[in-house]
């Protein structure tokens, strides 16, 4: 018979393993740390998963949706109905919005965003008599979202592998390719949209390469394709804007976003739509324009209540400065970790987004398995990606020192699973002379902060 020591059936696990070998559990978090039942401490280094935006333990939060909760929990939106958290949050949401007169469509997640996008851009176009233009472009190493429509848009093949028959009318793309898309957007007429995730996550984290967005935010305009920016892990401060969107200025025809709306508290996600998109639903038609889609906790009050105390920190505290400042602090701390014989790249220098990867014979030889068992054992908790690299995305309200102790765990982990620094590092502190050769992105030094202090305003919203 089966051993079975849990009855709790857990996501992206090997539940054979989990229940022979037992699960963490943990109880308690504050600020950027979690502590288990035994009451030991973990520098939470992956923000939960990329979401723990203002850490944990935020009492502000807890209260608000309380309050809420104990009044009107929620109700269905569907139709005419409403509550007044919804109302605020979109009302909020529309006046950060990085695209014109934007209009707010609330899902239960990041997922949820993902196939309500897929959706929308479809049935925009047949409203539009170009019912034709049903496929939607995605780029090699994607993720977005484990849903129907999320995992068929997946660049990460090992998500789609044994599914059984997903959505044929997707096309990938190379992650760093400009051309490659506009040949695409050029050879046919049946795209819908591009889907494009301003930096890959789960995929790996990969900044954009210079120009790139730039490039292909041209190209859909110029071919009248739908841009769809999927910000669910960059969105509410990750890349030190409030949306990768501004950063970059890619005015979005669609945003989608969760995981930071409520940095992780209450379960939900926002799918943000340009006027223009938005306007065949909203116009007065000769034929009532009913979209058939939403779910039962679309505009949950609870949910919207904790999403505006979310906010509400962000912009009181400046945690979105922080990301700019501290995305320094982390790439000056982690990069020299490329030293290493085991390590292949680490990927850092935006926002609070790094993945330290490894090479193809540090894979085949178990080695990120044993770093990250090293971290844990360290009171560091990550993950690894879908490359195998480690994920490093802890809240915002991380300090120096966290990321200097951060630092010298990783360093640890390493040399105990067999790496072998190619040259002698300090790891945690600045070692100017041992930074990735990262010259730019979109135009703008990665490490200068004097850029950020004079070129680029404060986000307070």
């Amino acid at each position: 018979m089966t051993k079975t020591t849990t009855r709790f059936w857990h996501p992206f696990a090997d539940m054979a393993a989990v229940s022979d070998q037992g699960e963490l559990v943990l109880a308690r978090g504050e600020g950027a740390h979690v502590f288990d039942e035994q009451g030991r401490d973990y520098l939470d280094a992956a923000g939960g998963l990329w979401f723990a935006n203002v850490g944990h333990g935020r009492v502000e939060i807890a209260e608000a949706t309380a309050r809420q909760l104990s009044t009107l929990a929620s109700y269905s939106t569907f139709g005419d109905l409403a509550n007044r958290p919804a109302l605020d949050l979109a009302e909020r949401l529309a006046g950060l919005a990085p695209m014109a007169d934007a209009r707010v469509f609330f899902t239960s997640g990041g997922s949820d965003s993902v196939d309500t996008a897929v959706k929308l851009v479809r049935r925009y176009w047949s409203e539009l008599g170009q019912p034709q233009r049903q496929v939607i472009i995605t780029r090699e190493h994607a993720y977005h979202g484990m849903h129907l429509a999320g995992t068929s848009l997946a660049g990460i093949p090992a998500n789609q592998a044994s599914h059984g028959s997903l959505d044929p009318a997707v096309v990938v793309v190379p992650w760093n390719d400009a051309e490659a898309l506009e040949r695409v957007l050029s050879e046919r007429d049946d795209i819908g949209a591009f889907f494009c995730e301003p930096v890959i996550g789960a995929g790996g984290v990969y900044a954009p390469p210079e120009g790139y967005l730039a490039a292909v935010r041209d190209s859909c305009r110029r071919h009248d394709v739908l841009f769809v920016a999927d910000e669910v892990i960059t969105g509410y401060g990750r890349t030190g804007a409030m949306f990768a969107s501004e950063r970059w200025n890619l005015d979005p025809d669609i945003m989608l976003t969760a995981k930071g709306l409520t940095s992780g508290y209450v379960p939900m996600g926002a799918v943000v739509v340009a006027g223009r998109v938005a306007g065949p639903f909203w116009t007065p038609q000769s034929h009532p324009v009913l979209w058939r889609h939403g779910y039962t906790y679309s505009g949950h009050a609870g949910a919207a209540a904790a999403a505006m105390a979310n906010l509400d920190i962000l912009e009181r505290e400046n945690l979105v400065v922080q990301v700019d400042h501290l995305q320094h602090v982390l790439g000056r701390g982690l990069a020299p970790l490329s030293t290493y014989d085991v390590v292949a790249e680490v990927r850092t220098g935006v926002g609070l987004l790094t993945a330290v990867d490894f090479t193809p014979e540090a894979l085949a030889h178990g080695v990120p398995a044993r770093v990250l068992a090293g971290l844990r054992q360290r009171g560091v908790l990550t993950r690894l990606l879908a490359s195998g690299a480690l994920q490093i995305s802890p809240p915002f309200v991380v300090t120096e020192q966290d990321i200097a102790d951060l630092a010298g765990a990783i360093d640890a982990a390493i040399k105990d699973a067999g790496g072998v620094a190619r040259t002698p590092i300090a790891v945690g502190h600045e070692e100017p002379d041992l930074l990735p050769q990262i010259t730019s992105d979109e135009g703008v030094d990665a490490f200068d902060d004097d850029h950020y202090l004079r070129d680029r305003p404060p986000h307070h919203g």
